[in-house]
């Protein structure tokens, strides 16, 4: 039985021949790489707008919910909440699809599953209940 081993030389040639083949600098052919989340700053603030891309927020399996008013205040999920390290209350909201802001809320008090506050958003926003930490890691840098 014969071995055929490629030499140095060969695979070099090879290399060569795939490279000069299919490749062109036209930027048809370019393939960028789309970051799956984008920040923006929101002005006046030390906080980012989230943008992802449809793909990192079905991988993400982002859902969303709504403020709504009760006669204990405004209230969310509780999912719909996460905590700083400076012990401050903060939801994300979805004022466009694809786009996430965290804004703050108090005072928080939570009761069977759901969080109530006076200030923060409005009756109707959206909120995030499924994916709120992967966005404040993707804003706040949280286990980079």
């Amino acid at each position: 039985m014969k071995s055929t081993m490629r030499t140095p030389a060969m695979a070099l040639a090879l290399l060569v021949i795939a490279l000069g083949t299919g490749c062109s600098n036209s930027s048809s052919t370019v393939n960028e790489k789309v970051e799956p989340a984008v920040l923006e700053p929101i002005d006046g603030t030390d906080r980012y707008r989230v943008l992802l891309t449809e793909s990192a927020a079905s991988r993400l399996d982002i859902q969303t919910g709504q403020v709504a008013e009760s006669d204990l205040g405004l209230t969310v999920p509780s999912a719909a909440l996460i905590v700083d390290p400076e012990g401050t209350f903060w939801v994300f909201t979805n004022p466009e699809p694809l786009a996430y802001e965290r804004v703050a809320v108090a005072p928080v008090r939570e009761d069977e599953g759901l969080a109530y506050f006076t200030n923060g958003p409005p009756p109707g926003t959206p909120v995030v209940v499924v994916g709120v930490p992967e966005l404040y890691g993707a804003e706040t840098g949280v286990g980079k």
